[in-house]
């Protein structure tokens, strides 16, 4: 053990083949981490920590592989002699991608069924989207679906450590402009949407977001350019939660569309999806055993919901903190008990925030956490756990493993910190990819119905996905379960007072 390297091992799964083009190295910059704590140390990295098929991190290529060199310093071509893009190491990994993207495809059957029928159509002709979500490969198969379709795309990542760099490198290989690498700097975050925003004679005329980032900064930044844009598309509690503040406030100009909250979005990624996605990120990250655990979820909507049910499932003592009436009664007929956060923080073993909000656990909640007690976030937004209040003068940060930090008090006690506070599940494992094919159609849909709408039928407000594309996504996912509809007879239709066809519920009902 005592001849093992302080640097970390390569990844077995990425090629050791040279850049294409000269790569310009220079010093590499500290992260931003590393800048605003006072004090850090780092335990020297085995194989275990660093190895492709460890449960440290999703893929050995998308963590630490060694290369200091930070990809805006480098210059780098596709084979067909194209550089424009941004990412880690396209020769080394775009191969590596392209293998994870088609095993994406046989996941994803609605998405590629979408795909399919429209192909011909080209219904996205003459869009150009800028795209701004996480990047892994379920969503490359959305961006090339778009591409099918006959838009024109550029993409950036709307978390920095969601990214799998050798899906950015197989869709940067495809001649898709995209800029986005794991571990990216805040800096290094608004430079990658600037570059999509801002193209040479290239107009955005649709936005694609996950969060509200590309849409706040091209407001902010390109006001005039904004205003030419035909429609926003958000997929997240929290870029939804923007949009509607923009539109009371006036200043929303362009119709937008809230997939966040259309029922399969919300059932099927935010439910579904982290029902199964928590218990891979805890045991991947920290190999904890959840059976006896006591857990607290913050927040129960559909986010909420799935974690509970699954920890709950392992055997896990699960407690509940809302400022809902509705959801915490739902969270006491669940059989959940629902407490104030001060009320449990020092004895539970698990804190997983799933709010949307901010400074939803602040460091006086973490000064009285039990030692070893981890702390992660499942929610959008990384403000929900106060990171910034714990890089103080008094505590030290031990990195043990990728998106794992131990946090020491003084006297000896330590908390575990999973992805610095953002998405733990995107950040330190990987999600179902039906799920995500689920996602994608409902954006896909969306898209396509903003750019091909006629001028006055969506004003300047944001907008639920019409029912019927609710219905038809769910559809395009049934064959792979073998479902067959039962359908109505005409006299069942009139009685009903619907067509045939659908949609069969009002967009006021609750499923």
């Amino acid at each position: 053990m005592n001849n093992l390297p302080d640097t970390p091992v390569p990844d077995p799964g990425s090629s050791g083949d040279k850049q294409a083009e000269p790569v310009t190295t220079t010093a590499p910059n500290k992260s931003s981490a590393l800048k605003k704590t006072s004090r850090y140390r780092s335990r020297s990295l085995s194989a275990s920590s660093t190895d492709s098929f460890s449960s440290a991190s999703y893929t050995g290529s998308s963590s630490d592989d060694g290369d200091d060199v930070p990809p805006r310093e480098k210059v780098q071509k596709n084979t067909k002699g194209n550089s424009d893009f941004c990412v880690r190491n396209i020769a080394g990994q775009h191969a590596f991608g392209r293998r994870e993207i088609e095993i994406a495809e046989q996941e994803m059957p609605g998405i590629m069924a979408l795909r399919k029928r429209a192909a011909d159509d080209k219904p996205l002709k003459d869009a150009k989207i800028v795209g701004c979500t996480h990047i892994n490969a379920q969503t490359a198969v959305l961006i090339e679906t778009l591409v099918e379709l006959g838009a024109s795309v550029r993409w950036a990542a709307c978390n920095i450590y969601s990214t799998q760099n050798e899906v950015a490198a197989a869709l940067a290989e495809a001649d898709i402009p995209i800029f986005a690498w794991r571990g990216e700097t805040e800096e290094d975050f608004w430079w990658c949407i600037d570059r999509c925003v801002n193209a040479e004679s290239w107009q955005p005329n649709m936005i694609l977001d996950d969060g509200g980032d590309a849409t706040h900064l091209m407001l902010k930044k390109y006001p005039t350019m904004f205003k030419l844009v035909k429609g926003i598309v958000e997929e997240s509690v929290t870029g939804v939660h923007r949009l509607y503040q923009l539109s009371k406030a006036g200043k929303l100009t362009v119709p937008a569309m809230n997939v966040n909250d259309s029922v399969t979005k919300t059932k099927f990624d935010n439910l579904y999806s982290c029902k199964e996605s928590i218990l891979d990120s805890l045991k991947r990250s920290t190999d904890v055993m959840f059976g006896g655990k006591q857990v607290v979820v913050c927040g129960y909507g559909d986010v909420g919901k799935g974690c509970a049910q699954a920890l709950k499932g392992q055997g896990c003592i699960v407690y509940i903190t809302e400022i809902d009436p509705i959801c915490a009664l739902q969270a006491s007929m669940d059989g959940f008990r629902v407490v104030k956060l001060n009320e449990v923080i020092r004895n539970v073993d698990i804190v997983v925030t799933a709010t949307g909000n901010k400074n939803v656990v602040v460091r006086e909640h973490m000064d009285k956490m039990k030692s070893g007690c981890i702390v992660c976030n499942m929610g959008h937004s990384n403000t929900e756990i106060d990171v910034n209040g714990l890089r103080t003068p008094d505590l030290t940060w031990e990195k043990v493993r990728s998106q794992v930090d131990h946090i020491i008090w003084p006297e000896g006690k330590y908390i575990i910190l999973l992805a610095e506070g953002r998405l733990v599940n995107l950040s330190c494992s990987s999600i179902p990819s039906f799920a995500v094919s689920i996602t994608s159609a409902t954006q896909a849909l969306a898209l396509i119905e903003l750019f091909n709408a006629p001028p006055g039928r969506y004003k300047s407000d944001v907008y639920l996905l019409p029912k019927k594309m609710d219905e038809y996504v769910a559809s395009l996912h049934l064959p792979t379960f073998d479902a067959h509809l039962t359908e109505l007879s005409d006299e069942q239709a009139k009685y009903m007072g619907l067509n045939k066809a659908g949609p069969f519920k009002p967009n006021y009902y609750r499923y």
